[in-house]
């Protein structure tokens, strides 16, 4: 494995200074049914906070990514070419080879406490799922929440794992405090699309459960519904129907993402499609002709679509990333003095 060339841009130099070295890894492997046959690779990171690249196209300029690598194995991952700057397979290696950076909490206490930081925005979940199974064994969100919670540090964070209600009282801490955006993917209901494309997630139900728990709690929850994938999942009513579960979990918002196939990603997917869906390798094959985007006219058509049904069923508005904060208490009025009744009159 190449560990010496990884830094914290994707689009990094080779000469750029490594965020470990390889006397700084621990490979290690659990005997246990949720972890077998995957293996863990524990290193003590350099850096934590990463700034976007300038072209990229997310709304946020700071991420903080614990984990490389991810259990829940979703076909389309677009984050597998991440994988290859270790040279580990970016198919079966991304879903099963986990590099865990171990010292993420006290790493991020100490570059949050640094002069140069401005206390900027910083997203999670955006590359792989923080909680993903990994976390429910290193526990690294609690220290990375309560670090960023210290410092009134505004975060948001999007995941497809149920594990973050494990956090919700820290999350609660935080919203008081700062900015808290909370997103849980959910991009279709179909329980045998889900089996087949995101085999290691939590289902879609279950989601939806955690986007009703967090609203009940007072954290609103947004859902990005990502991704949607063309031929599969893009049905008037397989969107009605997703739609419809997203608004009886009370989310406070539906973002539409229409799937996207990068370098990495489309091989992986394209081949499980050849496998599964053979008659439609010639129809994606035309769609992505251009690259790793649809078409703006489908993107629009699925776009337009989810917006009129997410005003249909009363969703809230639809702004990507929209920080959602606890309300503050209402501290009742003092109780005042007895006043004699008032006539009111019309003029």
């Amino acid at each position: 494995m190449r560990w010496e060339n990884l830094t914290d841009s994707d689009h990094a130099r080779a000469a750029d200074p490594a965020l470990f070295g390889a006397d700084a890894v621990t490979t290690r492997t659990f005997d246990t049914p949720e972890f077998r046959g995957i293996t863990f690779h524990e290193v003590r990171a350099r850096s934590i906070l990463n700034r976007v690249p300038g072209a990229s196209r997310m709304p946020f300029e700071w991420t903080v990514n614990p984990y490389r690598g991810c259990t829940h194995a979703c076909v389309y991952c677009f984050a597998r070419k991440t994988h290859s700057y270790l040279d580990l397979d970016t198919g079966l290696g991304f879903d099963s080879q986990i590099v865990v950076k171990v010292n993420a909490p006290e790493l991020l206490r100490r570059q949050l406490a640094s002069r140069r930081w401005q206390g900027e925005h910083v997203a999670m979940g955006t590359n792989v799922d923080c909680y993903q199974r990994a976390e429910g064994r290193y526990r690294l969100m609690p220290g990375i929440i309560e670090a960023l919670t210290e410092r009134a540090n505004p975060f948001s964070i999007l995941t497809k794992g149920t594990l973050i209600l494990r956090d919700l009282e820290a999350l609660t801490r935080a919203a008081r405090v700062t900015d808290v955006g909370i997103s849980v993917s959910v991009g279709f209901t179909d329980p045998e699309l889900w089996r087949t494309v995101e085999p290691g997630t939590p289902a879609p139900e279950r989601r939806l459960e955690v986007v009703r728990t967090l609203g009940e709690h007072g954290i609103g929850c947004g859902v990005l519904m990502a991704p949607v994938i063309p031929f599969l999942g893009d049905e008037p009513a397989q969107l009605r129907a997703t739609v419809r579960a997203i608004a009886a979990a009370g989310a406070t918002s539906v973002t539409p993402l229409v799937l996207h196939l990068r370098p990495g990603a489309r091989e992986w997917f394209m081949a499980w499609l050849g496998r599964h869906h053979p008659h439609l390798v010639r129809r994606y094959e035309r769609l992505y002709a251009d690259g790793a985007y649809a078409p703006r006219w489908y993107q629009r058509r699925i776009t337009r679509q989810v917006h009129e049904l997410a005003q249909e069923y009363g969703v809230g508005p639809t702004r990507a990333g929209m920080p959602r904060r606890i309300a503050e208490p209402q501290v009742a009025p003092a109780p005042s003095e007895p006043v004699e009744p008032v006539q009111l009159s019309l003029i």
